[in-house]
């Protein structure tokens, strides 16, 4: 759904500038079958590991006639068009998915502490399992995400807990545990801990018609913020590739976890899927989308595009960056997932 999306966008905008699309396949390889309307051959591939759309003239070493209906026969920004409506249009799905969520019902923990990490401030200061936290430092708390999110600005002296115990109020004094650690792009910050956990108690909050499209788009953009901290990051050498990055197995397993959770898991973890193809095909690196928006800059700056000899080169550098980097996530994945241990279990059989 996500790959068809993606294509999609670069398809339909295609077609709305008048751009001849020849194939449009979703899967790689040998095709499986297809059928043809007006201009486009429709297929199935046999790899489904992605799609493409082949549009008339859009190879750099192709023979162009200099007609309207090539790609690289086209403005710039008529290109730049094409190619942006990919990620956008991942972007949108992403966004009208986390809107829908939060519009109909999205599972959130309650404030019922379930568990209580032992010889830490909670248990000592008397809280118990069961008990419901209704303030932190006299500010109410609805959930469990606001809760911790209070806590964690808790940075000394006395914090003081607003609980319900059998349907009576009161109040507990503690004061937490402030750590020193790092956070996950590798940055030193302090971290506040009372030693509590949720229980497994989940309702769901709806919120109005308006206020779920702007969640939905601030849902959006903070993906994108932290995903793009979390890539300067690995480049950087702050945090591992190794976990931080998950290929298509690790996507397989975590999506069969989802589906045992419920089908609202599902669509969030399909928001989060869409976003990210989004973020990083627009990362400017060969061969993505971003990489194809770089060299349209740069032709736009030269008033004239790069070599095809440069192009491909650039392109055949990122094609083979690449290669490396799936291959290493697929061994990665392998190895997190204990993929060998499974299938050695199940050939003993």
């Amino acid at each position: 759904m996500l790959v068809l999306i993606h294509e999609f966008g670069h398809f339909i905008v295609a077609k709305k500038v008048k751009v001849r699309v020849e194939k449009f396949s979703l899967g790689f390889g040998p095709k499986i079958f297809s059928f043809k309307k007006g201009d486009t051959e429709y297929l199935v591939s046999a790899i489904p590991l992605g799609g493409y759309v082949k549009m008339s003239g859009d190879e750099p070493g192709e023979k162009l006639e200099n007609k309207s209906w090539e790609f690289l026969s086209r403005k710039p920004m008529d290109r730049f068009k094409i190619i942006a409506a990919g990620p956008v249009f991942n972007y949108i799905l992403a966004f009208l998915i986390f809107s829908f969520i939060f519009m109909f019902g999205s599972p959130t923990l309650t404030t019922e502490i379930g568990g209580l990490l032992k010889g830490y401030p909670a248990e000592t200061s008397g809280i118990l399992i069961g008990d419901k936290v209704a303030a932190v430092d006299g500010k109410p708390v609805k959930h469990w995400e606001d809760m911790t999110e209070t806590i964690r600005k808790h940075t000394e002296g006395v914090i003081v807990f607003s609980l319900v115990r059998n349907g009576k109020d009161l109040e507990i004094r503690m004061k937490p545990v402030i750590r020193e650690t790092k956070d996950i792009f590798g940055k030193k910050t302090s971290i506040t801990l009372v030693g509590i956990a949720p229980s497994q108690k989940i309702e769901k909050v709806k919120y109005g018609f308006f206020q779920s499209f702007e969640m939905g788009f601030k849902k959006v953009v903070d993906l994108t913020v932290i995903t793009y901290k979390a890539l300067y990051a690995v480049f950087t050498g702050k945090l591992s590739v190794k976990e931080s990055m998950t290929g298509p197995i690790g996507i397989y397993v975590i999506t069969g976890q989802a589906a045992k959770m419920g089908l609202i898991y599902i669509f969030h973890l399909m928001g989060l899927l869409s976003a990210s193809l989004a973020i990083f095909n627009l990362l400017p690196f060969p061969v993505l989308d971003g990489g194809h928006i770089l060299f349209l800059i740069v032709e736009k700056l030269r008033r004239k595009p790069l070599s095809q000899k440069t192009q491909e080169n650039i392109s055949n550098i990122g094609i083979a960056f690449l290669i490396l980097l799936t291959v290493f996530i697929f061994y990665s994945d392998i190895m997190k997932f204990g993929i060998f241990d499974k299938a050695l279990k199940f050939f003993k059989r």
